[in-house]
């Protein structure tokens, strides 16, 4: 096996690996937490992070849906004979997750770079497969 083989097959599966452990999360109930004093001032950032997450979490099937696709694309992904499509399906769920640090968290680089280095390494799972894709989508 070549080097390149190698490291692909190790991305995958840590790519995988970080998107199954992340869907599961979403179904484990989370304690709740104590009530912040009334005349505490919260940041407007906060403010936005808790009504996006608040909202899908209140439609009562979106969050457990975006647990399921982030369980379904990371074992497609660890899978290696669905990968391609597990890389494919991950692209608008990497993309928002990077988005979603990059418009109400950037203040957080850490977070930042690290969502950032999720999706080039999901697009660059995608270039590596292209030949197989070209064939998928530019066919005569």
């Amino acid at each position: 096996m070549s080097k390149i083989k190698i490291l692909i097959l190790v991305t995958r599966i840590a790519l995988g690996g970080l998107f199954v452990y992340a869907g599961i999360q979403k179904f484990i109930p989370k304690p709740p937490r104590p009530v912040v004093e009334q005349n505490v001032e919260i940041p407007d950032h906060v403010v936005k992070i808790k009504s996006m997450i608040g909202g899908l979490k209140g439609t009562g099937y979106f969050w457990p849906l975006l647990g399921f696709a982030e369980i379904l694309c990371g074992v497609l992904l660890l899978s290696q004979l669905y990968a391609l499509l597990g890389a494919m399906m991950l692209v608008p769920l990497s993309l928002n997750i990077f988005l979603f640090h990059l418009y109400l968290e950037p203040h957080e680089m850490g977070e930042l770079v690290l969502t950032g280095l999720y999706l080039i390494i999901n697009l660059g799972l995608l270039f590596y497969d292209y030949p197989k894709l070209k064939t998928a989508f530019l066919t005569k």
